[in-house]
């Protein structure tokens, strides 16, 4: 999605959840400025990285991820395909001994399992937004193999592929690297979330709270969105 049409989505997120795009625009330049400082890579770069395969396999954090998986180790050759966990998703397949090969993230997950993941061997997909500076400036100089993202305008480093959730913004990520089939793990847009999504939830699930069930409802909107307009095969497992 071009800058030009995710603004017109953006400005509707920001009126709607009341964000700042400045406090945006203010996380997106300090992330820029550590991985000026850090090295980081370019879209280029991790599609090299991540170019054995044009089929990919997006894990998201919903309450039918666990399944997925085991459908998924069973069903499909893993080496066949680039394996992108959105943020707290990385935990289960950690779990499962499996290391993804990017990890999309606005650092709100498990960070131990993300850290393990990096070790492992995932590319790092860093996301800026206003509530994340925090964590911006305590996690990213930790990673290696980070390419660094935002909601607002790009900058320097930044890319803005569009998305919203890291879930969406996962498949996004994997239009941007070319995938001609992306298939969907844990994908959910209900109204349940897990401890993947939220570590401190006291139980496995729980009912989504009214911002987290509005940021699903984005979130299937995007995938819808993509498709509709993108030549890509969308599957979901299991379905």
């Amino acid at each position: 999605m071009e800058f030009g049409q995710w603004n017109i989505y953006y400005n509707e997120i920001l009126e709607d959840f009341g964000f700042s795009r400045s406090d945006d625009e203010n996380t997106a330049q300090v992330l820029d400025e550590i991985l000026s400082q850090e090295g980081c890579l370019t879209l280029d770069d991790l599609s090299k990285i991540v170019g054995f395969s044009d089929k990919h396999i997006v894990f998201g954090a919903g309450p039918s991820l666990k399944k997925h998986i085991q459908i998924v180790k069973k069903e499909f050759d893993l080496r066949d395909y680039v394996l992108i966990a959105a943020d707290g998703a990385t935990s289960a397949l950690i779990e499962e001994k499996i290391a993804p090969d990017i990890v999309v993230t606005d650092l709100d997950g498990n960070m131990d399992d993300i850290l393990i993941a990096n070790l492992k061997g995932a590319n790092m997909v860093v996301h800026a937004h206003g509530d994340n500076l925090k964590q911006i400036v305590q996690f990213t100089p930790f990673f290696t193999n980070v390419l660094g993202t935002t909601q607002s305008q790009p900058i320097g480093n930044l890319y803005n592929f569009g998305g919203f959730t890291d879930g969406d913004r996962s498949i996004f990520l994997s239009v941007a690297l070319g995938a001609s089939e992306i298939y969907l793990a844990g994908m959910d847009f209900g109204e349940i979330v897990t401890k993947y999504s939220r570590p401190n939830l006291p139980d496995i699930v729980g009912p989504a709270d009214d911002v987290k069930r509005k940021k699903l409802q984005y979130a299937e909107k995007f995938t819808k969105w993509i498709k509709d307009n993108v030549d890509v095969d969308i599957i979901t497992i299991g379905e």
